[in-house]
């Protein structure tokens, strides 16, 4: 078989299983005596507040004369309010009506039920997999690829899993983008090896990025001595890059660094990383040594930067 008929053959297997769960979760749409189809434009009524059946019939893709169909019935149930406009005589606004959007809150009230009931026997981990999934086939998907991007908390607890995907980010990332062995990845293990016994919150802290659940950037204040620290795996992921996420997780970093009476922070860094040592130079970090080296497969210089910081 074609790596493409697998493809093929793949999605469609992933259809009927698909198929199948949306039955079990949409009982509740049966259960009112309503189709998919007629949840889904009572939705986007409701989300869009006031709008017009050309709108609807560009946003669903739903034929005109069906549609027209549909919103009639939704009057003569009560659900649906007609305001004729007041510059086009021949436009008509729609929107729920009180019933409307007491039927949909109904809706979605089991709908959310019914979902708890299918994703809270699963763990933490398996959640975010299933989430992270359900966001890759929107992206890989979708002809739109911009969108409103998605919303980055940081936060600066260490979680179980966490020390494991950075040392994951930094072996694939580096890998793709330099060029570097396992070397490297070998180093990064041994860094973090070194780091968790000894991790202590009133000295140390990490700054973990997320979005949707995923980490998305990190970097760590460590402290070397009472007014020294050391700025360490500052990373970002290549779809939240440009965004400012770097300059604020360097910003963030720097603050605890004041916070903490630290007198001067350092960090290691290579002459490839040029996006990263724009952002240190841009902070106020000066290069303050260099040294050629062999190292991770690659020929490269190994940097110090140094920034006093009072």
């Amino acid at each position: 078989m074609s790596s493409n008929s697998q493809v093929v053959s793949d999605v469609r297997s992933f259809n009927r299983f698909y198929t199948g769960m949306i039955g079990l979760l949409n009982q509740h749409i049966l259960d009112s005596q309503l189709s998919l189809s007629e949840v889904r434009v009572l939705y986007e009524i409701g989300q869009l507040g006031k709008c017009t059946a050309g709108q609807l019939t560009g946003i669903l893709g739903i034929d005109g004369g069906y549609l027209s169909r549909m919103l009639k019935r939704f009057e003569k149930n009560g659900w649906l309010l007609r305001q004729q406009s007041t510059a086009d005589g021949r436009t008509f606004f729609l929107q729920l009506s009180a019933a409307g959007k007491k039927l949909m809150a109904q809706l979605e009230d089991k709908s959310t039920r019914e979902i708890h009931q299918l994703t809270d026997p699963l763990s933490e981990k398996d959640q975010h997999q299933l989430t992270g999934a359900m966001k890759t086939i929107r992206q890989v998907l979708s002809n739109d690829k911009g969108g409103e991007p998605s919303a980055i908390h940081i936060r600066y607890n260490l979680l179980p899993g966490d020390v494991g995907y950075l040392i994951y980010l930094h072996g694939h990332l580096y890998a793709r983008e330099c060029g570097y062995n396992l070397e490297f990845e070998s180093y990064v293990c041994k860094t973090f090896y070194e780091f968790l016994p000894a991790y202590n919150p009133a000295k140390d802290r990490m700054f973990i990025a997320t979005a949707d659940n995923q980490m998305v950037g990190a970097v760590a204040i460590l402290g070397s001595s009472r007014h020294l620290a050391q700025l360490r795996w500052f990373l970002i992921h290549p779809d939240y890059r440009g965004r400012g996420l770097g300059k604020r997780l360097l910003q963030e970093a720097l603050d605890f660094c004041r916070e903490k009476d630290y007198q001067k922070v350092y960090l290691m860094t290579t002459s490839m990383q040029e996006a990263a040592i724009s952002l240190y130079k841009k902070a106020g970090f000066r290069k303050t040594g260099e040294k050629y080296l062999q190292l991770w497969g690659q020929q490269l210089y190994e940097q110090r930067y140094d920034m006093d910081l009072f």
